[in-house]
């Protein structure tokens, strides 16, 4: 049996589209305003892609990125592990087009979808591979394009979203001790219509009366999702903790995927965290879906609030319903 080895974050990247939409563009498009999406999101503007713009292209544009941080060249790269809901096609993978597009000839890619849990099950998923010492080098992908996959006369639901991507290049470690610690993990399918897309899979492909009724965007029950998410952080967060040994108070910062500020703050106080403790840029981006963390990640990091020897807990909740966290012991130098 291989000896266990750590797993690392070595290189940070992100991509955002062109294009801008504010709260007051959405205000002449559905029945909205901007005091109502602040108020009840922390909301205020948020990025989608347009013309020939695409997730695999963003996904390359953050991964290039991290490698650059790295100084690591794609064919040094032993796996691509993509976050997404909205890839490019159904076949093939996004990781598949973004590993051709890197040029990383040696990678083996693919895909997991778990929408806003994506970003957490990619990230702990390359960590293992790094952690048993099969791979040296793992690039992590966190991409959606929201935009493209929710119906734009749903106020309650266009609000919300916004497109990018996140990509952190983790390596393999002789250190144990840094990188990525405990971990926890946990789904309830039960709850899979509070969050989904009726149609458009094998169960029920799109037909002209499910097309008739937008069946093929996003449809969420937003009461149910808001309490599953406030438990779902706090309950995986102290999860983690116990396996660790430690209490809130140790910890850092909490990164949370950026669904709604209420949500995050509700899990802060309950978790007895102080804003300071929190990474909090939702009003720059809505909520990105799998690229959500990631991009918290990169702002924390480049604000310099992502310091070697911190104690680092990433949080992520979403579709499923799923959700899970992980403790990651922060050994990157902070950005000159």
């Amino acid at each position: 049996m291989k000896k266990l080895c750590g797993a690392e974050i070595v290189g940070i990247g992100r991509a955002i589209p062109k294009k801008k939409l504010t709260n007051h563009d959405l205000e002449k498009m559905v029945d909205t305003s901007d005091d109502w999406i602040v108020t009840r999101t922390g909301i205020r503007e948020r990025y989608v892609i347009s013309g020939d713009e695409s997730v695999s292209d963003m996904g390359v544009e953050a991964a290039r990125q991290a490698l650059t941080q790295a100084g690591v060249n794609p064919q040094q790269v032993d796996l691509i592990v993509v976050g997404t809901f909205s890839a490019d096609y159904r076949l093939p993978s996004c990781a598949c087009l973004i590993q051709d597009k890197l040029g990383a000839t040696r990678a083996g890619a693919f895909d997991i979808n778990s929408a806003c849990t994506g970003f957490i099950n990619s990230f702990l998923t390359g960590a293992q591979f790094l952690k048993s010492g099969s791979s040296e080098y793992v690039l992590v992908v966190g991409a959606d394009a929201a935009s493209r996959m929710i119906d734009w006369t749903d106020r309650n639901v266009c609000v919300l979203f916004g497109d990018g991507a996140s990509a952190v290049l983790l390596k393999r470690s002789e250190n144990t001790e840094v990188g990525v610690q405990s971990h926890y993990v946990c789904t309830d399918g039960s709850g899979m219509c509070s969050l989904w897309i009726p149609a458009g899979g094998s169960s029920r492909p799109l037909t002209e009366s499910l097309l008739q009724e937008r069946a093929q965007y996003v449809k969420m029950a937003g009461k149910d999702v808001f309490k599953f998410a406030i438990q779902a952080i706090s309950d995986s967060a102290l999860n983690v903790l116990d396996q660790e040994g430690l209490t809130p108070r140790d910890i850092n910062l909490m990164i949370p995927h950026q669904a709604n500020i209420r949500i995050i703050n509700a899990a802060a106080r309950r978790l007895g965290l102080t804003e300071e403790q929190v990474v909090i840029n939702i009003d720059k981006y809505g909520n990105t879906v799998s690229a959500s963390v990631g991009l918290a990640m990169y702002d924390a990091f480049h604000e310099g609030r992502l310091k070697p020897g911190d104690r680092v807990l990433i949080v992520g909740f979403g579709a499923g319903l799923s959700w899970g966290a992980t403790l990651v012991n922060w050994s990157l130098p902070c950005p000159n």
